[in-house]
Order: structure tokens, then sequence, then C-alpha cells
């Protein structure tokens, strides 16, 4: 989880570099696997044959097959699509509401600035995954308390950043004129403020979903997260690895997917100038 909490503050670096335009090509390449992936490759990732126990590559299975003889090519896709979807999902569940209230804190102040500082103080005082673990205690190895748990963690950073930009952008000169010739909030908001803070809630956002990435593959891994014979990045790398003498590739294979997820996330949002 600290991923985030150490970068939140970072102002995003302008300009579209090369660092930054590999991130994009390789996140699209990946995010393209993760998609039709799992459509173009024709095999069940729970479909097990025992006779092709640890395949290799090549053959009869492109990526080879893991210790049950499931294909791993078919596995590798629907982990990604699994890794890349609930990354997505949870940057959205968590910068939506976070960016909202942001904007509302900064802009009422008072009263419900200092509720909202409470609320976030009090989601900073748990560990991330000790909060995402008190959610998985309820319903372990499903969806739903991991995606909340994640959401939960991770708002707090855009909250706090786009408070502070907004309180920022709301003092200066011309937001002053703005108001004085009668432009309402929305107007205010949209045309003065949005355009500021958008870079930083960009970058944000690529770090939430590396987080994301990496905590649900880390709770899948010591068994809190979810559960085989789901198709999960990091229960598969725990499935092989007592293996791993035999097919070291079977093993490194999930690992470097979630390697190059994670690689692209963090070169998008800190790509350089060119």
């Amino acid at each position: 989880m600290s991923t985030v909490n150490e970068t939140a503050h970072a102002a995003p670096k302008a300009g579209i570099g090369k660092a930054r335009l590999a991130g994009a090509a390789l996140l699209i390449l990946l995010g393209a696997f993760a998609i039709v992936g799992p459509e173009i490759v024709a095999a069940d990732p729970a479909e097990q044959d025992f006779g092709a126990s640890l395949a290799p590559i090549g053959g009869n299975y492109l990526l080879g097959a893991d210790h049950y003889g499931r294909s791993l090519l078919a596995r590798l896709a629907h982990g990604a699509r699994l890794s890349f979807g609930m990354a997505f999902l949870t940057m959205l569940a968590a910068a939506i509401p976070g960016v909202l209230l942001g904007l509302l804190a900064a802009w009422k102040g008072g009263w419900t600035e200092r509720a909202l500082e409470l609320a976030a103080t009090v989601i900073l005082a748990l560990p991330g995954l000790m909060l995402v673990l008190l959610f998985l205690a309820f319903s372990p190895g499903n969806y739903g308390p991991l995606f909340l748990g994640l959401s939960l963690t991770l708002w707090v950073e855009f909250y706090r950043v786009t408070k502070a930009t907004t309180k920022t952008v709301l003092t200066q000169p011309h937001i002053e004129a703005a108001q004085m010739l009668g432009f309402g909030s929305r107007y205010i908001l949209l045309h003065y403020v949005l355009p500021v803070i958008a870079p930083m809630i960009a970058t944000l956002a690529a770090f939430a979903m590396a987080t994301a990435i990496i905590a649900v593959s880390t709770l899948s891994a010591i068994s809190v997260g979810l559960q085989p014979p789901t198709p999960e990045l990091g229960s598969m790398i725990v499935e092989l690895l007592p293996y791993y003498t035999e097919a070291p590739l079977h093993v490194l294979l999930p690992a470097g997917l979630i390697f190059l997820l994670v690689l692209a996330l963090q070169l998008l949002a800190q790509g350089d100038r060119a």
C-alpha cells in the first residue's frame, strides 16, 4: 500500500517523454492481452489434464501447463484480465469519491472539511493491508470485500491531493474575479480547478492501479485473497513454487506479468520530458 502514500504529493511531470510513451505502449499491449486474450485463447483455464502435468513451453501448450495440466497461456490471460479489471475498478471507486469529497471540502471548508479530515485520519490510522484483511475476514476469498477494502484505503490520497490543490487555486485573483462576475461554483470548478488537478489525479490513478495489482497478488499469495482455482497471478506463483526446480519458467511467467503491469503503470505515471 505504500506506493500511493509515498508518491501522492509528487507533482506530475509535464510533457510526454520516452518513458511515458514506453509505459503507455506496454500498458496498451498488456491491456489488449487482458481484454481479448481470454477470448482468443480457446482453452478453459480450469480444465485439467494430468497427462500434461508441467508440460514444457511449446508443443500442444504454447506457454506450457501447470502441475494440474492446465494451460498456462489461458490462465495468464484470465489472470491478467482479473488483475487489470480489479485494479481499474478499484481505482475508479477510490478516485471518484476522493476527488468529489476533496472538491467539497476545499469549497465549503468549515465543519464539512473538518468532518472529512477526521474520516481520512481514521482510515489512515489503520495500515492499508490491515484494513483489507478486516473486510476479508467476513468473507475470505471473495471479490467484494477485497475490492471494498482496497477502495477505502486508496480514496484518502485522492481526497487530500484534490483538497490541497483546490484550496490553492481558489485563493488566486482570477477565481475571486470570476465569483464577483457571478460565475457559479460549478463553472469555476469545471473551468478553473479541474484542469489544474487533472494531471495530478491521472498520476495518482496510475499509482493506485499499481498498488491494487500488488495488493491483490500479495493477498492471494498468502491465501487470504482470491482462492484457487481462480486464475489469479499471485496464487499461480504460490501454486507453482514447489515445482520451481522442474519448471522454473512456469513460476516466472505470472511473476513477470505482474512486474510488467506494475512497470507500465509506473512509467506512465512518472515519465519525464523527452
